[in-house]
């Protein structure tokens, strides 16, 4: 019995030392910066309030090492919103090439009215789309 707790404890002690050495793939976020919006996709321009929509929008990344940080949500006004991607570039090994990402609000209006969202795509250009809340 003495023997078998004494192979359990060393399979152990093993186990550990062995996952502490092991390398971490995390790589560190270097820098975070807008990502043009390509185009959006929304599913109804015509909702209901309290109702929930996702809202998609799709950019272009140039290598693996960037991905989807976040939004930047603006509300102008009660109906209008200006929505801006950002993206986060990583400073671990990249295999480079284009890649479409696709990523989603998601938009529940609290109230009636014809509601513009504005896009960031680049310079001063933005996509506008509008959806009518009922």
């Amino acid at each position: 019995m003495k023997k078998l707790l004494n192979i359990g404890f060393s399979v152990l002690f093993s186990g550990l030392i062995f996952i502490s050495c092991e390398d971490d793939d995390y790589q560190t976020v270097q820098s975070v910066e807008k990502i043009r919006i390509d185009s959006v996709k929304i599913m109804q321009d015509t909702m209901d309030v309290y109702s929930i929509q996702s809202i998609k929008t799709y950019s272009t990344y140039s290598s693996q090492c960037e991905g989807f940080y976040g939004y930047d949500y603006i509300h102008n006004s009660d109906v209008e919103r200006s929505v801006t991607a950002y993206k986060y570039t990583t400073d671990g090994p990249c295999t480079q090439g284009t890649h479409v990402r696709a990523n989603q609000i998601n938009f529940s209006p609290r109230q009636t009215g014809k509601y513009t969202f504005k896009f960031w795509n680049g310079n001063s250009s933005w996509i506008t789309k509008t959806i009518v809340v009922e």
